[in-house]
């Protein structure tokens, strides 16, 4: 039995642009949709003191968010099976839960509550970082969100070799027909090393070709599993997070890895993973892997 998709709603925009990113994914891959309704409504409102307020209650609220949420991904895609849940618990806490027997939690750049000098609201960061399933932040241009670049970005790390995000970015462009863009960043070291050659050009050339060879390992084990996917291999000289996100201008999704150790409670994403959350040009996978 295949799992859903699991979007968090709050009637926000950035949250209306998740849901219809995860409508289409859904569509896309035959998977059902939950959407998921999250805030401790209860903690500082009950329903009697709305009532004498002559207001909605937030239960309310939540409700008809839900509802016309709901309604919206019926509209775009009647064949995608949809279902809606509501609870009065922490946003972070209720989607981490959801993402124990989700295919992938799909979440906005930020909430109706949050600020918007902010890059990346707390909830969707927070997730991204703990989350036991891949998550995807949608955020980015008309263009990446809906898939006009027909390109797919994979960030290739040291251990990425047959890695959950070098398959979960296989099936992507598989699913979309498109074509996978696998990057591996490079820099010299700036001093020479003992197995480094000597040379001023030699130096450069080694680091490229060690780039190369680690994007070789990454997919070798994959690319044979999709012999439809089209290919393409960059080694490319820089710092890993200033590539990807001028090459996320060009892509409609970009995958990356975050490596989970077991037994940690903080934030786990790396420096990598976490830029591109807040700087991407278009919606960004984060892929737990394991340490």
């Amino acid at each position: 039995m295949k799992l859903p998709l699991v979007t968090g709603v709050d009637g926000s925009e950035s949250s209306l642009r998740a849901v219809d990113w995860a409508a289409d994914e859904a569509a896309l891959r035959r998977l059902s949709l939950r959407l998921v309704y999250a805030s401790r409504w209860e903690q500082y409102e009950g329903a009697a003191l709305a009532l004498t307020l002559g207001r909605p209650s937030e239960r309310a609220l939540a409700d008809r968010i839900v509802e016309t949420t709901a309604e919206r991904v019926r509209r775009r895609h009647p064949e995608v099976d949809v279902s809606a849940k509501v609870t009065p618990e922490d946003a972070v806490i209720a989607l981490l839960h959801e993402g124990r027997n989700a295919e992938a939690l799909i979440t906005g750049e930020r909430g109706r509550g949050g600020l918007t000098g902010l890059l990346l609201g707390s909830v969707s960061l927070a997730v991204a970082a703990r989350a036991p399933c891949p998550v995807i932040v949608v955020r980015g241009d008309r263009a990446g969100t809906e898939g006009g670049h027909g390109r797919i970005l994979l960030g290739v790390g040291e251990r990425e070799g047959g890695s959950a995000a070098v398959r979960f970015a296989f099936r992507e462009a598989g699913a979309r027909g498109c074509e996978l863009d696998a990057v591996r960043a490079w820099r010299c070291p700036p001093h020479d090393r003992a197995d480094h050659p000597r040379t001023v050009d030699e130096p450069h050339l080694y680091c490229k070709e060690r780039a190369a060879t680690l994007i070789d390992e990454a997919v070798a084990e994959t690319v044979r599993e999709h012999p439809t996917v089209r290919l393409h291999s960059a080694a490319v000289e820089g710092t890993a997070a200033k590539v990807l996100v001028r090459r996320s201008a060009a892509a409609d999704l970009i995958v990356v890895g975050a490596h989970r150790r077991r037994g940690h409670l903080g934030l786990q994403l790396g420096r990598v993973a976490h830029t591109l959350l807040h700087h991407a040009d278009c919606p960004v996978a984060v892929i737990p892997l394991e340490a």
